[in-house]
């Protein structure tokens, strides 16, 4: 009989806030950290039924009823399991593909346990060179320096991956860990992708390590500070999505900060890793931060969880202020309300806690104001309000914003309170937030800008080819959902790289046009610009042929770029022979690598 695998079920309780399922059959009202109502499974006057946001449970201390969202559906409409699992997924658009063999299944969370077990013991495997190795000295002369001690690193469980790769790779092999496992990880990739037998490169070398965690406390993945300036390298570099890992519904710190964000009632926001653990060791526990990626509906939706208030502490320079914006239309439409802390020009709050101490960081935040007054705070720096031109693109600007916020009691309030501090007519303003409730939603890019709707998006050609194959071929699309890896190296960096990542994670049936449709006109203008054109293009004759060339061609060209990269460091001075050695070495490796690659493509 067919089942829902566990994966699609967990995708679905992650996707539906219990929250709002239950709310939309009966309302619910905030009592402290959690909500409550009379009980609809046995008469009561007193309110006993119990919701957990930051549990995702509900529970009636009257009649003993508790679960899950899937367990409530089945309850209060009386449906079986695999109906109630549906109902849910058709809410959150969650796809759902019942499968007959459990031993997959089986295979499938035996795998999911490994990994966790491999991410788990690699941290303690790491944290440990940090104290105790003589190679990880300029690690720990980092931490002193940023001020930090090693109790601070047990505590974060913060650690250090050697340079040389050997070591981990020893450690890992003695631990029984298999390099298939190690690649599902990310911890470490294909030196040349699709070759199981041109053997594994290691992610992160000389780098700090900083656990993630999930909101439940399980390390899913690594952000690896730089230690040593290399223009070639990112500062801080992220694991790759895996199973385990996804950017887009993760928060650094959540699992420490969830308790928090209920007791202070807001959650704070930082942009990097350093500023939350700053925050945190300075008392602030409730502070959180995105990883390196846009603020998106996933991330609102998972707050909301455990608070309805958000304070953004962002750069206050121009990037960190799109970003400000960007995150408000997610906060907004999921109900949250939205505060700005300030930072003074060229703080963040590691530095000003460091420079000026907690109590000055937490006037700042009791400072915090209302977005909107923010804003216009803004506005008012770079506008002539004066002017009547100026004066009404400022308030059609606001009026853009206003139309995101969810709840209307909200909304009501703070169109009044704009109307007021720009000294026009509520009435008036009221009509442009109108307008705007009415106009097709735009869509903004990762700093909150509106994108270009005239021009189609700039996308690589290879990737292109790609979308327009997954969007005209099943075959394609599953093939390309099953090289995660291999993909996510191959297109990284590449214009049109978000464009396949959206497709892959939609999955719209290619065999079914409605909703292939459906996708494309939810799609920015400049992106439908760049797809529709050639979705009318006949398909290759052997279309995962066409697919499996091109990615063929596109990890030839990383290889490529690798080996141009390697042959620009030979010309440093300040190389030692052993370096000079190490370097030659993979420059023949990765030269073999590209004279044995077959993959040719054609455009």
């Amino acid at each position: 009989m067919p089942r829902i695998p566990e994966e699609t079920v967990e995708q679905v309780l992650a996707g539906c806030d219990i929250v709002e399922v239950i709310s939309g059959y009966f309302p619910l009202k905030r009592a402290g950290a959690v909500f409550k109502a009379l009980c609809p499974f046995h008469n009561e006057k007193t309110p006993s039924f119990t919701v957990n946001p930051a549990r995702q449970r509900y529970k009636c201390f009257g009649c003993g009823e508790g679960g899950s969202a899937i367990g409530f559906v089945m309850r209060y409409e009386n449906l079986p399991f695999p109906d109630a699992v549906r109902k849910l997924a058709r809410r959150a658009n969650i796809p759902v593909e019942e499968k007959t063999l459990d031993p997959e299944a089986d295979r499938a969370r035996r795998s999911r346990t490994r990994l966790l077990e491999l991410h788990n013991r690699a941290a303690r495997f790491m944290h440990r060179l940090l104290r105790e190795d003589p190679g990880a000295r300029h690690a720990r002369e980092y931490l002193e320096g940023r001020g930090y001690d090693l109790d601070m690193a047990e505590r974060w469980l913060v650690g250090w991956m050697p340079d040389k790769p050997s070591i981990f790779f020893d450690w890992a092999r003695a631990k029984g860990f298999t390099g298939r496992e190690l690649k599902n990880s990310g911890l470490a990739s294909l030196r040349e992708e699709g070759d199981p037998k041109s053997g594994l490169y290691l992610r992160f070398r000389d780098r700090l390590m900083f656990p993630i965690h999930n909101d439940y406390g399980d390390i899913i993945a690594f952000s690896g500070r730089q230690l040593r300036d290399d223009p070639r390298s990112g500062k801080y570099i992220n694991s790759p999505e895996t199973v385990l890992f996804r950017k887009s519904s993760v928060f650094f710190g959540l699992d420490k900060a969830r308790r928090a964000m209920a007791k202070e009632k807001f959650a704070l926001l930082c942009e990097g890793q350093i500023d939350v653990i700053a925050c945190h060791e300075a008392a602030f526990r409730n502070a959180v931060a995105s990883l390196g990626t846009a603020f998106t509906a996933a991330h609102a939706r998972l707050l909301k969880r455990y608070t309805n208030t958000a304070i953004v502490c962002f750069d206050s320079d121009a990037a960190g202020e799109k970003a400000t914006v960007a995150a408000f239309r997610e906060l907004a439409a999921a109900g949250l309300n939205v505060r700005v802390a300030a930072l003074p020009p060229g703080q963040d709050p590691d530095s000003l806690i460091k420079s000026s101490g907690p109590d000055a960081f937490r006037r700042l935040l009791d400072q915090a104001a209302e977005f909107f007054d923010h804003r216009i705070d803004r506005e008012q720096h770079s506008r002539d309000f004066s002017q009547p031109a100026q004066l009404a693109e400022s308030g059609r600007n606001l009026a853009e914003l206003v139309a995101v916020i969810s709840d209307q009691v909200a909304k009501d309030a703070v169109i009044n309170h704009v109307a007021v501090r720009l000294g026009i007519g509520t009435a008036e303003f009221r009509g442009a937030v109108n307008d705007a409730e009415r106009r097709p939603r735009h869509h903004y890019d990762h700093d909150g800008e509106r994108s270009a709707a005239a021009e189609p998006a700039a996308v690589d050609r290879p990737v292109l080819l790609l979308c327009q194959l997954a969007l005209q071929s099943h075959p394609v699309l599953d093939w390309l959902c099953e090289q995660t890896e291999n993909l996510l190296d191959a297109i990284r960096g590449r214009p049109g790289e978000n464009l396949l990542r959206h497709i892959l994670s939609k999955r719209p049936d290619p065999d079914h046009t409605p909703a292939v449709n459906a996708f494309l006109a939810a799609l920015p203008p400049a992106d439908q610009g760049a797809l529709l054109p050639h979705l009318d293009e006949p398909l290759p004759e052997d279309p995962l042929a066409a697919a499996a060339e091109t990615l063929g061609f596109m990890s030839q060209q990383n290889l490529q770029r690798r080996v141009e990269a390697k042959l620009a460091a030979l010309s440093r001075a300040d190389l030692c022979p052993a370096e000079l050695r190490e370097l030659q070495e993979e420059i023949l490796d990765l030269q073999k690598l590209l004279k044995n690659s077959p993959a040719r493509f054609r455009s």
